[in-house]
């Protein structure tokens, strides 16, 4: 019996761990809630999104995105909800605006960049190999070089 009892404590302790669900009227608002929660950043997290992320702000969010696509709110209306609460910051795909064009351009920028570098090495490669000719005397020591290669083989 003593070694019974702290068996059945030890199967009860799954009971105790608990999990978030929301019980949604429509399987299009549990997918929509699914894509939103996995779209938007947690506050507090360094670059964790609000469904993988167990700080209580995320907690909050993922209560309040329930909350509100059961009350109808368009997917828009929601991410416009958070980023005027929480900033650019909360979404993972901010609008184009002057404070983010350079999170938008910047990998185009860099793509450009180094495009034209591996042209202008080309260019510079090309150049320097196809205008210079052998001299006579070089001729005649490359010639003899091959020859002296080709009798050691």
């Amino acid at each position: 019996m003593r070694r019974l009892l702290p068996l059945l404590l030890l199967l009860a302790l799954p009971a105790l761990a608990v999990i978030e669900t929301y019980q949604f009227s429509d399987p299009a608002l549990q997918q929509r809630y699914q894509a939103l929660s996995e779209e938007l950043r947690c506050p507090k997290c360094q670059n964790q999104n609000i469904a993988d992320s167990n700080a209580p702000i995320s907690q909050d969010l993922r209560r309040l995105l329930y909350e509100q696509l059961e009350a109808g709110a368009t997917d828009d209306e929601i991410r416009q909800y958070m980023v005027d609460r929480y900033g650019e910051f909360v979404s993972y795909r901010p609008r184009f605006s002057g404070a983010t064009a350079m999170l938008w351009l910047a990998p185009l920028l860099l793509l450009a960049l180094g495009l034209a570098i591996v042209v202008m090495t080309l260019r510079g490669r090309r150049k320097d190999s196809a205008g210079v000719a052998l001299s006579d005397e070089e001729q005649q020591r490359l010639q003899a070089l091959m020859e002296k290669a080709k009798q050691d083989q």
